[in-house]
């Protein structure tokens, strides 16, 4: 039987990757401070994360917890980019609200984006969420040989991201980006 594209492309890829999760989120923050875990702080989306890396065969060596504030967010950006991770996943902050700052800190510091990323993100939340899908700016780039992604904040956002995109997509995307 003939390979498909994509399975050639994907074929001698790494099967498990190291991630470093952020969390943005001020409430959370304020209530937990400086967590060591997605548990410690009653983090449902950042044990979500968690919990698909893992059960897919996948390492999270970070994670943090900050505020919704430009410095506290860059700051854990460039901590998770300078650690063992492969790939950085972010999760808040992707909204409209004035205080959603994360597509406004971290997008303009992509050396590559990942356009398709956002649209297929967007296409396969259109089932479950409809038309509030354009709320969203979740978004994905390129930064120090890492591949960044900034998810929404809600649990059924960042299970749908990990389990039907950057999971199945890892290898592809960590092989290119270190090319």
């Amino acid at each position: 039987m003939k390979e498909s594209i994509p399975e050639i492309h994907k074929k001698d890829a790494r099967k498990s990757y190291s991630f470093a999760i952020i969390t943005i989120s001020t409430s959370r923050y304020e209530k937990y401070g400086n967590p060591f875990s997605p548990e410690e702080a009653e983090d449902l989306s950042g044990k979500a994360i968690k919990d698909l890396l893992e059960i897919a065969g996948n390492s999270v060596s970070f994670y943090r917890l900050v505020s919704d504030e430009k410095d506290s967010i860059l700051d854990a950006l460039f901590a998770a980019l300078d650690s063992s991770a492969d790939i950085v996943i972010t999760s808040g902050g992707t909204g409209l609200a004035p205080k959603d700052l994360t597509i406004e800190s971290v997008t303009p510091l992509f050396e590559k984006e990942i356009p398709g990323f956002g649209e297929l993100f967007r296409y396969k939340s259109l089932e479950e969420i409809g038309t509030s899908v354009i709320l969203t700016r979740a978004s994905a780039g390129v930064m120090k040989g890492k591949a960044v992604f900034c998810l929404p904040g809600s649990p059924n956002a960042v299970k749908l991201a990990l389990s039907k995109i950057i999971i199945p997509e890892a290898g592809h995307i960590v092989r290119h980006v270190r090319e």
